[in-house]
């Protein structure tokens, strides 16, 4: 093979991994906006994935003409200084309709859960409460906002200034309530003494080596 072969296909060799790398940088860029509660700047999706934030605009710009080709039902907006999905004006009609027709319908239990953590740990962010709940809590919090039960009462003063959410006069009318003193205290529905030591013991793991019998 000649050198000017080995220049040939180490250039369709680079070529090919550079458009592999886009692809995956795409990928991300995007499941990163997806799951984000807030805009996301193109400055620390480039630190994130440590690459130039021209490419991460770049990609960002690419992605907003796909979307707009496509007519997909939502779009790619910069706004706030970064990034975010939302749906496109167009569908705004049917997207009301359907918020308000769940109005009536039964809270999900992962929706449930979300606004006992909140009744009892308030003010807390989006992420505060996923890490808690250990799953994203995005949509449930959500749809508790849109039903009225949580609202915004500030800014978390750390970085980044996450958006901070309390229960409302609504939720309390719910649950009969006057005030969150009146919500039944947590010690209510934790496990006794008895009860914890039992599965202590019985999660226990016997570390102890084996004692091998006497050879006879």
């Amino acid at each position: 093979m000649t050198a000017e072969s080995n220049k040939d296909a180490s250039n369709s060799v680079s070529s090919s991994n550079n458009a592999f790398l886009s692809l995956e940088v795409r990928q991300v860029v995007e499941a990163i906006v997806m799951v984000a509660d807030e805009p996301v700047p193109a400055g620390l999706m480039a630190q994130l994935l440590e690459i130039p934030i021209q490419q991460v605009e770049s990609i960002c710009a690419q992605l907003i003409a796909e979307y707009d080709a496509q007519r997909r039902g939502f779009e790619l907006v910069k706004v706030a200084g970064g990034y975010r999905y939302r749906s496109h004006p167009d569908a705004e009609s049917y997207v009301k309709r359907f918020v308000l027709s769940g109005q009536s319908t039964r809270l999900s239990s992962a929706a449930l859960e979300t606004l006992a953590i909140v009744a009892y740990k308030q003010p807390l962010s989006r992420a505060q409460v996923s890490a808690i709940r250990g799953v994203n809590a995005k949509g449930a919090m959500r749809t508790l906002e849109q039903r009225g039960f949580l609202e915004e009462v500030g800014r978390d003063v750390g970085p980044g200034q996450a958006r901070l959410f309390c229960t409302t006069p609504a939720f309390l009318e719910r649950l009969g309530l006057n005030s969150l003193e009146e919500l039944p205290p947590l010690a209510n529905f934790v496990p006794g003494e008895e009860v914890i030591e039992a599965l202590e013991i019985s999660l226990m793991v016997d570390n102890t080596p084996a004692v091998e019998p006497p050879s006879q």
